[in-house]
């Protein structure tokens, strides 16, 4: 018998499920190893120019020979150089600049001066596409809103019959959460500064000795770094690493934007579930192998779930801030390799599908009414508290008289047994001074009941509109197909 063990088969790769499964091409493209390291290509060529013009003594026949070749992505290739080097800009420094057959890449740069810059840049580019999609957001719950304006809709609180309100202002209420969101989101990318060239600790020391110690000239090259990455500032005092607090900011201000959609989308489920609008039902979508009638909001469970990842992703990059050492260390990169490229995957996977729930959703008016009918004067409660105290009644008593029966009447409802006419029982009770003839006039009235409601939908729009003209092609976006 032979005891000698069957080598296991070479393990195939393991997906990345949130980009695999989730994520636009898009955003894969921006985090991708090939596209990271055509980044990175492109930035040590745009150093060398730079560097060459401020009269280090770089061929120029040496840059073409490194721009001839940056096209030549062999990923299998740096994985073995790495695996002897076992340090990764290593290995992508010596394959360049085997492929170009020079050696003038990374002059006066540390490691940090490249991957900060170009996970930066990553980073800068991942917002503005989240920027996109969620103009592209609003302006879909904009529609939403607008259309649905005045549909008079119960409002709940503690997810019980509160006050009547619109449907539209409902979904401009989860609209004003995501403006808020989005205002950061704009702001963020406004401000955000990258690190620059700033070698091993932050000095600057060895391009000061490449420009022959002329602080001015280490000023131009950090200027002309700055224009190639698309940046407007960068940090002025800073160590290797730029601070971890800035990937906090990021993950937190993706987390907000999903938190309103995902608000928005938990309503939307329970609204579903009452039978008065449904998400959306693509053709030839099953909602259950066994039950041929459902009609699930997989989509809205798919956002909340994603709200869920991005917030362990905020605590995760809170664990980095505030946890540097001196200058600098590397205790933080197993952490942002995950957590830096799968928020922007999760927040993208989230505003695809928000997107596509916000334009598929169907709203059923009829349902909507018939709970209105059934609530409305529960719901008038307390527009006839305010009628009785502008009669001349007192708040406190009209209140618990109108709670005295309204809890009965409703005690009645539930178990079909009692009295459950609350109008007759209100306007057999003196205290609260208004006859049935007036409580009749006062439900008669149910359009009052929505209050400023319509006009707030207005404000929301006149906030949201705008956005169509700043960013081209938002108003028509169309997610592809879901899984």
């Amino acid at each position: 018998m032979n005891d000698t063990p069957t080598p296991f088969p070479t393990a195939a790769p393991i997906p990345n499920v949130l980009a695999e499964r989730y994520a636009s091409v898009a955003m894969k493209d921006i985090w991708s190893q090939t596209g990271r390291i055509a980044l990175e290509r492109d930035f040590w060529i745009a150093v060398m120019k730079a560097q060459r013009d401020l009269g280090v003594p770089i061929p120029a026949d040496a840059i073409k020979d490194y721009e001839r070749v940056k096209g030549q992505i062999d990923l299998a290739s740096i994985d073995k150089r790495e695996r002897v080097t076992l340090h990764d800009v290593k290995a992508r420094i010596e394959e360049f600049s085997d492929l170009a057959k020079r050696q003038f890449i990374h002059l006066g740069l540390t490691s940090r001066d490249l991957t900060e810059n170009v996970e930066q840049l990553q980073i800068f580019r991942a917002l503005k596409t989240v920027r996109f999609k969620t103009a592209a957001a609003l302006l879909a719950l904009g529609r939403q809103a607008e259309a649905h304006r005045d549909l008079m809709i119960t409002g709940r609180t503690h997810n019980v019959p509160a006050q009547p309100t619109t449907l539209g202002k409902r979904l401009a209420m989860f609209g004003q959460e995501l403006l808020i969101a989005f205002t950061r989101l704009e702001e963020l990318l406004e401000r955000y500064p990258v690190r620059g060239l700033k070698g091993a600790v932050g000095t600057q020391l060895d391009q000061l000795t490449l420009l022959g110690g002329d602080s001015g000239k280490v000023d131009q090259l950090e200027a002309r770094v700055l224009r190639h990455l698309g940046f407007r500032a960068s940090l002025f005092a800073v160590g290797q690493v730029y601070p971890r607090s800035l990937d906090f900011e990021v993950v937190s201000a993706l987390h907000q934007v999903g938190a309103a959609a995902a608000s928005c989308a938990t309503t939307v489920r329970l609204m579903a579930g009452a039978g008065l609008v449904t998400e959306g039902f693509q053709e030839g979508q099953v909602g259950s192998s066994s039950m041929p009638h459902k009609v699930n909001a997989r989509n809205c469970e798919r956002i909340c779930g994603f709200s869920t990842i991005l917030g362990g992703f905020v605590t995760m990059t809170s664990g980095l801030s505030g946890h540097q050492w001196n200058e600098g260390d590397v205790s933080c990169s197993v952490v942002r390799r995950l957590a830096l490229p799968d928020s922007f995957f999760a927040i993208d996977g989230l505003l695809e599908t928000f997107i596509t729930v916000l334009r598929q959703m169907e709203v059923f008016p009829a349902a909507i009414a018939a709970e209105n009918e059934r609530n409305l004067p529960f719901l008038a409660t307390t527009t006839i508290l305010m009628e009785a105290v502008k009669r001349g009644g007192g708040r406190e008593t009209a209140h618990a008289a109108i709670k005295e029966h309204t809890l009965a009447a409703a005690k009645a409802l539930r178990s079909g047994g009692g009295d459950a006419d609350l109008l007759s029982r209100l306007a057999g009770d003196k205290r609260i001074g208004l006859n049935k003839r007036a409580l009749q006039t006062i439900l008669g009235e149910s359009a009052r009941f929505v209050g400023a409601a319509p006009h707030q939908v207005d404000a929301f729009l006149d906030d949201v509109k705008p956005l169509a003209k700043k960013h081209k092609g938002a108003t028509d976006y169309r997610p592809a197909r879901l899984l």
